[in-house]
């Protein structure tokens, strides 16, 4: 049965958790509006404030050679649903109408460089000072203090510090970086949480709260379970595997193999059972950490052996042996896989100059049904004579 959705008009969405909240969202590119992304799904009217003319440098941020209407994928894809008032903060009137609004809103996002807000009477001790009411979420890329806080906080350079690329590919292979903008959406994701904590204890003490993460501490808490172990076994590096890497810490078979017209992916399971319903004598001789301590020999074996059979025969052969396996789906193989049909995953926005763009929808159901948005991400400004006029500004 395909998910049924609530209303879909931007803003006014239906049954919602956080229909009737206000966000004011000042960040730029992916990470403070990832997060706000994830409040409007929830319900929450998001306006974006954004620079005349030149708007969230996301805009231009582009993937590829293609851009919708005059702005890049990433943009619509990361802004839909949003509403966008054009301010000039270094201009005083218009910093002052900025005021206005925070002073009737419940949340405020930036993610300026460390400096940046408290220059422009922007951070958290005036803001709080204007509405105590209002919850204040700031992203950084290093932190507020320390020697790095000046540093540009960008999701590349954020991986190279945080350790993360050294978990990632076969032994013999430097450091492999994620091929996703992986800080800035955990970054954004764990913002969304700490807003709807402080959201949650406002209802109880009406006091505001200032929420703060960075892309480093958002990478570390990612890796929480790996580094866990690094710190309790004698601090030794992790150890990718030379053959058909995938996960440092775990045993042989856990990698993904090539068969004889795809790929296929193994996880955890008893080595035993695996040799014998692929045939091959059991390498593990009884040694019960030969899983570690044989890995690139075991993971070896069994590459050259799987590499003889096609995807399909494999997974007829270890599915109903309850063998821990899937084929590796490219995303035309997902996009028409039944699977994801299923799951009912995406959607298509417009707007009013007839900009449509098929993207995603938000990976949570509420009551049983998936929140939607028709609303695509807006022109700069498309919202500030109706903001301006609405809220007095």
């Amino acid at each position: 049965m395909t998910q049924r959705d609530y209303g879909d008009h931007a803003g006014q969405r239906g049954d919602l958790p956080l229909e009737g909240l206000i966000v004011v969202d000042l960040s730029q590119f992916l990470s403070g509006p990832y997060c706000s992304l994830r409040l409007s799904d929830l319900g929450a009217r998001v306006i974006k404030v954004e620079r005349p003319g030149v708007g969230d440098l996301s805009r231009r941020l582009y993937l590829s050679d293609t851009e919708i209407g005059g702005d890049s994928t990433i943009f619509h894809a990361i802004n839909r649903g949003k509403e966008s008032i054009a301010l000039d903060l270094k201009d005083t009137q218009d910093l002052e109408a900025l005021r206005k609004l925070l002073a009737q809103a419940d949340v405020m996002i930036q993610n300026f460089r460390p400096g940046v807000a408290a220059r422009m009477g922007l951070d958290w001790g005036p803001v709080h000072a204007l509405n105590p009411r209002l919850v204040y979420g700031s992203i950084s890329g290093y932190g507020t203090g320390g020697p790095w806080v000046g540093l540009p906080g960008q999701d590349l350079l954020a991986q190279a510090r945080s350790g993360l690329m050294w978990l990632t590919g076969d032994a013999d292979q430097g450091p492999v970086p994620m091929g996703l903008a992986v800080a800035d959406m955990m970054a954004g994701v764990a913002l969304s949480q700490g807003i709807l904590a402080a959201l949650v204890g406002r209802a109880v003490s009406e006091r505001g709260r200032l929420v703060e993460t960075s892309l480093i501490e958002a990478l570390i808490d990612l890796q929480f379970e790996v580094l866990t172990t690094h710190l309790n076994d004698g601090r030794r590096p992790p150890r990718r595997a030379a053959v058909n890497g995938a996960h440092a810490y775990l045993s042989a078979p856990y990698g993904v193999y090539a068969c004889k017209d795809g790929y296929l992916a193994l996880a955890m399971t008893p080595l035993p059972d695996l040799f014998e319903l692929i045939g091959l004598p059991d390498l593990t001789k009884g040694d019960a950490d030969a899983g570690f301590r044989l890995r690139d020999e075991i993971k070896a074996a069994i590459a050259a052996r799987l590499l003889q059979e096609t995807v399909s025969h494999w997974l007829s052969v270890m599915q109903p042996a309850d063998i821990w396996c899937a084929e590796v789906m490219d995303w035309p193989a997902l996009l028409e896989s039944e699977g994801f049909a299923e799951l009912d995953m995406l959607q298509r926005v417009s707007r009013s100059d007839g900009i449509t763009i098929d993207t995603t929808r938000i990976p949570l159901t509420i009551d049983g049904r998936r929140p939607t948005c028709s609303a695509a991400a807006p022109g700069i400004g498309d919202h500030s004579a109706l903001i301006r006029r609405e809220f007095g500004l």
